[in-house]
């Protein structure tokens, strides 16, 4: 009972080093790997990011876990994660496969019910995004896209959306 508050000076020890030590390793591979291993541009880049911290956390707290089976743990996500993005970048067909397409989701002023219930949003929710954007009525956007990284980008009627960047989404 009494390891609930602390267990030893060791166990403090062993955690000081291990955190220390996957700590400075993820900053070199990440500087290594670019700004992109952390980017949220897609589910794949979001849920990389989650392990990472779920790996560092898991070398920081478990003693079962040695350091460097978490170090090597940590290459491996990043490797993938670099060769999945290095190969969406020049394969369209990976592309495809990991990144979703953006959804219309309001289109000058009118809610595509279908896309609504194909991407699980409620309007309640869309209404906020319009909100952010101050817009008081739906009446007033010329779009609201849902991105492929989840997030909801509006475009005010009033706005000149250049419509080339409106050529990949669907609906």
């Amino acid at each position: 009972m009494e390891d609930i508050f602390f267990k030893s000076w060791e166990t403090v020890l062993q955690i000081a080093i291990k955190t220390s030590m996957a700590y400075c390793f993820m900053i070199i591979i990440l500087r290594v790997t670019g700004k992109r291993t952390l980017t949220k541009m897609n589910a794949f880049d979001a849920i990389v990011t989650f392990a990472l911290g779920s790996i560092l956390a898991a070398i920081a707290l478990n003693p079962q876990v040695p350091i460097v089976d978490g170090l090597i743990a940590m290459s491996l996500l990043v490797l993938f994660q670099y060769l999945v993005t290095w190969a969406s970048v020049r394969v369209k067909k990976v592309r495809k496969l990991i990144t979703s397409s953006p959804q219309l989701l309001v289109f000058r002023g009118e809610y595509m019910e279908k896309a609504l219930l194909n991407e699980r949003i409620t309007k309640e929710e869309l209404n906020v995004a319009m909100r952010k954007e101050g817009l008081a009525s739906v009446s007033e956007v010329e779009a609201a896209i849902m991105e492929s990284n989840g997030n909801i980008t509006v475009f005010p009627l009033s706005s000149k959306a250049k419509i080339h960047t409106l050529s990949d989404v669907e609906g």
